[in-house]
């Protein structure tokens, strides 16, 4: 497997530079995603956009956690699932919420569990789900906003669940706790 660099403000792609340090604004840190993307810096950069453009959506914070982490489990993200999982722990999400999605049981909010359901529906057919799945959605209450918000969510996790895995990104150590 190719060893790929984690990045630093100092070292990386002049233009990843004031991307990485917006991620140490954001975060506090530098994610060694991050550092690992800034060798592509369009591809840093588009993380970070979807990343802002995804929590601008119509989804609350515990909407947000469903979808996220419904994508990394399913693509068996070893860096995403845990981080999210911290992450989901500073935006205090419930634990059972988050317990359920990493060990693939279902939520135990109906609204909740037809979002997961959805999401991981699209992620497994790439899109193509059927009307019955689509009409369950709506009647969660949830709409065609939605519906298309999280393809927003899933645009940013292919891109980082995937970069991981080529990768093999280091869990960041505020996360390694969250390593099941």
């Amino acid at each position: 497997m190719a060893e790929f660099t984690l990045y630093t403000a100092e070292n990386a792609p002049e233009e990843a530079k004031p991307l990485l340090e917006k991620s140490v604004a954001a975060f506090g840190m530098l994610p060694n995603l991050h550092a690992v993307m800034a060798q592509a810096p369009t591809l840093l950069e588009g993380y970070q956009v979807l990343h802002e453009l995804f929590q601008k959506t119509s989804f609350n914070a515990q909407e947000l956690t469903v979808v996220w982490q419904t994508i990394n489990v399913e693509h068996d993200c070893h860096y995403c699932v845990p981080a999210h999982s911290g992450i989901a722990a500073m935006m205090n999400i419930d634990q059972d919420i988050v317990d359920a999605l990493v060990n693939k049981t279902p939520l135990s909010d109906p609204k909740l569990e037809t979002l997961r359901e959805t999401t991981l529906a699209m992620t497994r057919q790439r899109g193509v789900i059927s009307d019955e799945q689509i009409s369950k959605f709506f009647s969660a209450g949830y709409a065609q906003q939605q519906l298309l918000e999280i393809i927003v969510g899933l645009s940013q996790k292919v891109m980082s669940n995937y970069t991981n895995h080529l990768a093999n990104t280091p869990v960041d150590e505020p996360f390694k706790k969250f390593v099941k």
